[in-house]
């Protein structure tokens, strides 16, 4: 019998919860997925089509009217402790230094809660380790005012792995930045999934970014979302920038871009 898959949703509708006698919004409907663990997938569609909608129910922020949802072979009935998250806002605290708003999840997290005020030394050089790794050595004593958008955005990637989560969401957390800072942090990102190995799922707007750092890409319905088509990128690893040029990967966004036309209708 083969193994479950990492992230399971299973024929999963959620609707959001109606104002008086109305009915509700119906975000998400014969919703199914799964993502095998180590892997990165990316999940595009139109706008509105519910990516955010299924990256909370991954992460046990929602759930489903109807179906449901595993993590590594466990029903969803709460957040999800072993997730860490990023999005295109960086929401760091500005009364923080870098560091410490790169530590605040393990003020949160179970176990490490607990271990925080005796073993801060520890955690702190696991902070500064961390953000050396994406070319933040030296900045964790700055505050966040003092850092570009591309800086508080590394930050919020270190931050989100932190707690050394076995999935990482990524709901558009480069959609803010200049298109070269955009693709500095897609070989940060490429580079530490290639290093530390945990799932990823990317919910992004750009074809190119989800072409670039995606092993399979989920293109979503408008809204009920669903499922409509997996495309699996078959473009070599390591990548570099200059496969954006290729005529195979170009082939690939193209047939992506088709297929969103065609969900918006």
């Amino acid at each position: 019998m083969s193994e479950p898959a990492f992230i399971a949703l299973n024929d999963v509708y959620l609707r959001y919860p109606a104002h008086q006698d109305e009915e509700g919004t119906l975000a998400v409907a014969g919703l199914n997925m799964r993502v095998e663990k180590g892997e990165f997938v990316a999940v595009v569609g139109p706008s509105g089509c519910g990516k955010s909608t299924l990256m909370k129910l991954a992460t046990g922020l929602n759930f489903p009217t109807e179906g449901s949802v595993h993590i590594d072979g466990a029903p969803v009935t709460g957040p999800v402790s072993i997730a860490g998250m990023a999005f295109q806002n960086p929401v760091m605290l500005p009364w923080r230094r870098t560091t410490e708003n790169v530590l605040l999840p393990l003020e949160i997290v179970a176990p490490h809660r607990q271990r925080m005020r005796t073993h801060k030394a520890e955690y702190r050089e696991r902070a500064e380790t961390l953000l050396a790794s994406v070319g933040l050595a030296g900045a964790g004593d700055q505050y966040p005012w003092q850092l570009s958008g591309g800086m508080q955005q590394r930050a919020s990637l270190c931050r989100a792995l932190i707690h050394q989560p076995e999935l990482l969401m990524l709901d558009e957390p480069f959609a803010a930045l200049d298109a070269f800072t955009r693709e500095e942090l897609w070989c940060v990102i490429r580079d530490l999934h290639a290093q530390r190995g945990f799932t990823t799922v990317l919910v992004t707007h750009d074809l190119h970014e989800a072409v670039f750092l995606a092993d399979r890409i989920f293109v979503m319905s408008a809204r009920p979302g669903r499922i409509l088509v997996e495309r699996v990128v078959d473009v070599a690893r390591p990548r570099e920038l200059d496969v954006l040029y290729e005529p195979a990967f170009v082939e690939i966004v193209q047939e992506l871009r088709g297929h969103i036309a065609a969900a918006r209708g």
